[in-house]
């Protein structure tokens, strides 16, 4: 059956059959991946692209005369203008390509630092992943600038009542996760952004956890900059978009020099080309952002209203087993009850257990993919009083089946570790 738009009506088994990793075995068992949080798996048009392209028209962009060139640079501009879409940006000009969301973060964290001096202001909050709080700490050591949190409330959301009293006059910049990748819990970026813009501050959010669950629309999100990695995307590594406003970008000092970033360049002086470009110093991850154009426009094609509800069905009988089981064996559960709005991610400790046993028993005797840690959010896993948790992350090719694998191996870990 297909839709006016032509996409598909979502169907979990089909979506699943286009990932080719997904039929391997592990230690003998078939694999169970739900680690896609870190890194999602590619589907095989992506990997069928990203080899096209360097089997076909591999070379480098900005640069060359010569047909492979020409083309490269089609291919790679072609790709700024698919994420522009993916994204609801107004303009292509707006997407800089980076190496991923971190990257993405130390740009902007290096441009608009410049900028900045003692007594500015960035707030930040107490769950960002530490790509979203180091950036700043440096820039805090070079300019003085003060570093202010926004709490925390006990179900793993961003405290908005404290939103108001916190952004002042000095306040710069405002740079939160639009979704948690330990909690899931979603940020409200609308009343986030009316009430920063008010105070004369800009917005930034980091959209590396929730960007898979898009499309998204810059102008009805109101950030003023937003990024993501194309790993979490069903992308490739080593690729990440960074996108702003354009009349802030035209503002924006670029952070690193180098070739294809200027106008004119003399021994004294240089002078720098209009966004993006001058923020892309060198040569650009070409094939990777052909690669993220791929993911991109799959992603689009699905039925997104049926993944949204099939991975909230998952997300509801992983987050209910778990409580299940909890009966027996304390389990602790980060983030919005079930049944709230939340990313299809569910981090969680068993008590007396280390998260790392539960993963290494979970793969070696499951075949289960789990992340263990404090996934790069050391100073939330404090303040909730906890060394780690064990964290599942669902994707589009998350199926039934691997949900209810979990749940057994959770018995199994409980039974060897008790």
């Amino acid at each position: 059956m297909m839709e006016r738009t032509s996409r598909m009506v979502f169907d979990p088994d089909r979506v699943a059959a286009q990932f080719g990793i997904l039929k391997r075995r592990v230690g003998g068992m078939p694999l169970h991946y739900l680690d896609s949080a870190a890194t999602s798996q590619m589907p095989d048009c992506v990997i069928e692209a990203v080899a096209a392209h360097d089997r076909t028209c591999r070379a480098n962009v900005k640069r060359g005369v010569h047909r492979l060139s020409e083309e490269a640079d089609e291919a790679y501009e072609n790709a700024r203008a698919e994420a522009a879409r993916y994204i609801g940006a107004a303009d292509p000009g707006e997407v800089i390509f980076t190496g991923g969301a971190t990257d993405g973060i130390n740009l902007l964290a290096n441009s608009l630092g410049q900028e900045m001096a003692q007594g500015d202001e960035i707030l930040l909050s107490q769950l960002e992943h530490h790509s979203n709080l180091v950036p700043w700490q440096m820039l805090r050591q070079r300019r003085g600038v003060t570093l202010r949190f926004l709490p925390v409330t006990p179900n793993g959301r961003i405290d908005m009542s404290s939103l108001e009293c916190l952004v002042t006059r000095n306040t710069k910049l405002v740079a939160i996760s639009h979704g948690s990748n330990v909690t899931g819990a979603l940020t409200d970026a609308g009343a986030v952004a009316a009430l920063v813009h008010d105070r004369g501050a800009r917005l930034m959010l980091d959209g590396a956890q929730a960007a898979a669950h898009g499309p998204l629309d810059m102008g009805a999100l109101g950030a003023d900059y937003y990024v993501f990695s194309g790993h979490k995307v069903y992308g490739p590594s080593g690729v990440g978009v960074l996108w702003g406003r354009k009349e802030l970008l035209e503002d924006m000092q670029p952070a690193f020099g180098g070739g294809e970033m200027i106008g004119d360049v003399t021994l004294e002086k240089s002078d720098y080309l209009p966004p993006p470009h001058r923020f892309e110093a060198g040569t650009p991850p070409i094939t990777q952002a052909v690669g993220l154009a791929t993911a991109l426009k799959w992603l689009s094609s699905q039925d997104l209203e049926g993944l949204r509800l099939h991975m909230k069905q998952l997300t509801d009988q992983l987050m209910e087993g778990l409580e299940h089981i909890g009966r027996r064996r304390k389990i602790r559960i980060l983030g919005p009850l079930r049944g709230e709005p939340r990313l299809p991610l569910v981090s969680f400790s068993v008590e007396g257990i280390h998260p790392h046993d539960i993963c290494q028993i979970m793969s070696d005797r499951h075949g289960v993919a789990l992340r263990g840690g404090h996934h790069c959010a050391k100073p939330l896993h404090d303040l909730f009083g906890l060394d780690g948790t064990c964290r599942a992350s669902l994707a589009a090719y998350t199926l039934r089946g691997d949900i209810d694998v979990l749940l057994r191996g959770m018995e199994d870990c409980i039974r060897i570790l008790g």
